[in-house]
């Protein structure tokens, strides 16, 4: 009788689906906050002290509704590149941890570690498909002649290549790495932790993931906002533009606070993203528990 009372085992996740549930869940985020990400693009590349809903206005009338979802294949193969990476490669580190010091669970200073190793590597895949990813978002707010009219990723990557050389699939690699270690550092041991504490409070579901998740999100829009706008100038600077020389010319013409400029799409971007990703990701894992 006594056995019969003890909850059921939890099933090991094999890392290859550890890997790919990551993938997945970052991608079905994508799919929903694409519109918010490509607004945050243009705000930080230059929107005068317009707010974000006259920015996306602007796009809708200038560009159409659909525009709102330009560059989705490059944020899917994003999410299909560093989320998988960085989702798997933090599931697989916290599950080491805990399986060599005996089932205990890392501290939160040891989950922030764990976050940057997995955002180091996963950015650095996830390079090519970041730097498609900016250069299509951006292209509308150009002046035609001027525009890259890249007409998917594939195009993009392969035109890169082509133009400008493979190794600047990884311009901006260096503020790329250096944001995915900050948010990663933020968002994984942030969630981890807020997950820790509030089962305290809230049972465990897709309301004790919510309420983590949207902690997580508005501790990792703080710390990364002002590293994602670097990368994101740096980017999509023009060719034969030095990193050093856009850093200072952001910071001689816009001022420091300009680092946080774009906050509130930002953060609509990444809050979403942050609860979609992680409820998705926890979904994915119940059902393997249930099922497998």
């Amino acid at each position: 009788m006594a056995k019969a009372s003890e909850p059921p085992k939890e099933r090991y996740i094999p890392n290859s689906l550890k890997f790919l549930f990551g993938g997945l869940a970052g991608m079905a985020a994508t799919c929903v906050v694409q519109p918010l990400d490509l607004i945050k693009t243009r705000m930080q590349l230059g929107a005068k002290g317009r707010s974000s809903f006259t920015v996306a206005g602007e796009i809708v009338a200038k560009e159409g509704f659909m525009a709102l979802y330009t560059g989705l294949s490059a944020g899917l193969l994003r999410q299909a590149t560093y989320t998988t990476t960085r989702l798997g490669v933090y599931t697989w580190l916290f599950d080491s941890y805990k399986q060599s010091h005996g089932g205990a669970t890392p501290n939160f200073g040891m989950k922030a570690v764990l976050g940057i190793a997995a955002g180091a590597i996963g950015s650095f895949v996830g390079t090519p498909a970041e730097v498609a990813l900016i250069r299509m978002t951006a292209d509308g707010r150009l002046p035609k002649e001027q525009r890259r009219n890249y007409k998917n990723v594939a195009d993009a990557l392969m035109r890169i290549i082509k133009e400008e050389g493979v190794l600047k699939l990884w311009r901006g690699a260096t503020p790329t790495v250096v944001r995915a270690m900050v948010v990663n550092a933020a968002q994984l041991g942030t969630y981890s932790q807020a997950r820790e504490m509030f089962v305290t409070y809230v049972p465990d579901g897709v309301f004790l993931h919510f309420c983590a998740s949207m902690a997580s999100g508005l501790v990792t829009t703080i710390a990364s906002m002002p590293v994602d706008i670097i990368k994101t100038k740096i980017q999509n600077a023009a060719k034969g533009q030095g990193q050093l020389e856009v850093v200072t010319t952001l910071l001689r013409n816009e001022g420091l606070f300009s680092l946080w400029k774009g906050f509130l799409p930002y953060y609509a971007r990444l809050g979403p993203h942050t609860v979609l990703t992680f409820i998705v990701l926890e979904q994915f894992n119940a059902a393997y528990q249930r099922l497998a």
